[in-house]
Parts: C-alpha cells; structure tokens; sequence
C-alpha cells in the first residue's frame, strides 16, 4: 500500500503516531476493562457462593478453633451472618478472579509496552497471582495462627474472650488481603522499574534502610510480642526485598539490551 506524502507530513509534523491511541479510546478500553473485571469478579463469586457453607465452616472459621483455649465467637446484630456471608462471597470472588484483574490491568496499560514485550503478559499474570496466593497462604497458615493464638491466651483467665463475629472476619480477611498484596513487592517494583522510577542502584542503597523497615512493619503488624513471631513475617518481607532488587536488574537490562538494538537498527 502507498502511504500519503501529504498525511506523514502533517504526522511528522504534529509527531501524532497513527497507531497511537486517542484519549477517548483510553477512556473505552479502561471502560472494557473494568467490564470484564467486574464480570470475573461476579461469575467467581457465584461460584464462592455455592461454597459457602463449606468455605465458611472448614477454612475461615476453622483457626478459631485450633486456639488453646478455643476463641468464642458470637453474632450480636439481627442479619450480621447474612451480612457476614454476603461480603466472605465478594471476599472470595475477588481471590477467585485475581488471574483475571491481573490480566486486565496488564493489558491496559499494553499500548504502553515497547515491542516484543507484550509476549510476558502470560508469565507476568502467572507470576502476580502466585505471589498474590502465595501471601494468602502464608497469612491462613503462620501469621493468623500466631496472632489468634496470642489473643486467646494473652489477659486474665477469668474473663472470657468473646469474639464479635464480625470483628473476627474482619481481622482474616484484612490479614490475608494484606499479605497477598505485601507479596505482590516484586512485581509493583518491576512495574516501577519499567516506567522509570525505581533503580536497582536506589535499593542497593538504601537496603540497611529497608530492613530497619521492614523490622518495624514487622513489629506492628504481628500482634504477639516475641521476636520470633515478628521475625516470620520479617524473614519473608526480606526475601520479598532481595527478589524485588533481582527483578529491576533483570527489568533493566532488557530496557538498555532493547535500546541498544534500536540504536543500532
């Protein structure tokens, strides 16, 4: 096909890429997006919701029970289970659909991607919901056994601890929300390294900073007082660190190894 003079002029001109896309169809991509996220999160709490009852009986409610002694737990408001199972359904519907909201918010900002890049889409989605589960699981199976732990034996034997039904579910579901997206580090700092913000050079720099950090976080988030609770979120968040500072090396050797080959093209 032969383009027109006239037309790569006046794109020359204006530097306008005709392939580039205009702000209103930003606008409708991320309307689309949003969409089909939404329309994941829905179809995977429909699913969430079929489970309900096993979902609720033998994962969510089952450390209250392997406390010594058992944690108490009760409802105190009309509709607070029926409130209680609405938001565990949209709760799981969201870790249901996190491969999906993942995969839109990378294919959104795609148009952004040099190319070739766009090829680690799939191992970019795989690798974020990893961590993401990753984090979950290490919450259900270390940080909320200790902590529930810890509330059912800290105080005076003679006063009972009578947990709020709804204070309880907040606490697992903030928890594991949390370290899901605690564990997502190496990839927010491969996302940051890609629009330029964050250096390897900075996080080597800064590292004695990052675990005096990473202590403190450590120490708030775990309520338990001894430092072996504290040191099994640390631990982990220092890895966390190391692995991040690996991906920005990676992320910016491709970056020069990829300028290198325009400049010499």
């Amino acid at each position: 096909m032969i383009s027109d003079p006239q037309n790569d002029q006046d794109n020359t001109k204006t530097g306008n890429d005709p392939d580039e896309m205009t702000f209103l169809e930003h606008l409708e991509e991320l309307r689309w997006r949003i969409i089909k996220s939404a329309a994941g999160v829905l179809i995977a709490s429909v699913i969430v919701g079929i489970f309900i009852n096993w979902i609720m009986d033998n994962i969510l409610l089952l450390p209250a029970t392997k406390t010594d002694p058992p944690l108490k737990l009760q409802n105190i408001k009309p509709f607070g289970q029926f409130t209680l199972y609405m938001e565990v359904i949209i709760f799981g519907g969201v870790i249901l659909s996190i491969p999906n909201l993942i995969y839109q918010f990378w294919k959104f900002i795609e148009p952004a991607l040099k190319p070739g890049e766009s090829k680690y889409i799939k191992w970019i989605v795989i690798f974020s919901t990893l961590c993401f589960l990753a984090g979950n699981l290490f919450a259900y199976f270390v940080l909320l056994p200790t902590a529930l732990e810890f509330f059912a034996s800290f105080g005076s034997s003679i006063i009972d601890n009578i947990i709020a039904i709804d204070e309880y579910f907040s606490f697992i579901i903030s928890t594991i929300l949390a370290a899901g997206l605690v564990f997502e580090l190496p990839m927010i700092s491969f996302f940051l390294s890609k629009i330029g913000i964050l250096k390897p050079q900075f996080m080597r720099k800064y590292r004695k900073h990052a675990i005096i950090f990473i202590l403190l976080a450590a120490g708030i988030l775990t309520p338990s007082p001894d430092i072996t609770s504290q040191m099994l979120l640390a631990i982990p968040l220092f890895i966390l660190y190391e692995i991040s500072i690996f991906i920005c090396v990676f992320s910016q050797k491709k970056d020069l190894k990829a300028q290198a080959t325009e400049n010499i093209g």
